[in-house]
């Protein structure tokens, strides 16, 4: 090997060892949240607990279920309860003025929740507004000045740069809660 290649070959795996340093320095910017909205709120979902996004298929009602649930749907060959989520947390009235008070239907999602909640559930979303990081949201100094009580699945509320207010969703919680498991009136 002559002595040009072997410089050149060094001058490779000292790059080469750059970057990779370089990489390694770099802080990675990983996303932890799905950004949904309901009614106008903008809700936080941990991607720990969320597991896919669907587009709205059709649904089954079910007789004397609560009026924030949407029915049953056949998601990848899995039977899922559909929960309206913005009607179950009290954003927008349940019934026939449903699918009028969404302001796109074509945004309409259907995010599921991971198997490892043991219950075949997906909430019903107005739109999806992409993933954020932990380093994109900072706490929100209005919610200290709130008082009452709040359930255990309302997590902190958190702003983001733009100044968004965004309502964390334990979805464990949620899974957990004794009115969510409730389906029947």
């Amino acid at each position: 090997m002559s002595s040009n290649n072997k410089q050149a070959l060094r001058d490779l795996q000292t790059r080469l060892a750059q970057r990779m340093q370089a990489a390694r320095d770099q802080e990675t910017q990983a996303a932890s949240w799905l950004a949904v909205e309901c009614a106008g709120v903008g809700l936080l979902l941990s991607l720990r607990q969320a597991a896919e996004i669907f587009t709205p298929v059709p649904m089954r009602p079910l007789p004397y279920a609560q009026p924030w649930l949407a029915g049953v749907a056949n998601l990848r060959g899995g039977l899922f309860t559909v929960v309206d989520l913005a009607v179950f947390l009290g954003l927008r009235e349940s019934g026939a003025q449903r699918s009028e008070a969404r302001q796109d239907v074509a945004q309409v999602r259907l995010v599921s929740l991971n198997a490892e909640l043991n219950l075949n559930c997906a909430l019903l979303v107005d739109r999806l507004l992409g993933l954020r990081g932990d380093e994109q949201l900072s706490p929100d100094p209005a919610q200290a000045e709130e008082g009452g009580a709040r359930p255990r699945f309302a997590g902190p509320r958190l702003l983001d740069a733009e100044g968004r207010s965004w309502q964390v969703l334990d979805l464990e919680a949620l899974s957990k809660h004794e009115q969510f498991l409730r389906v029947v009136v």
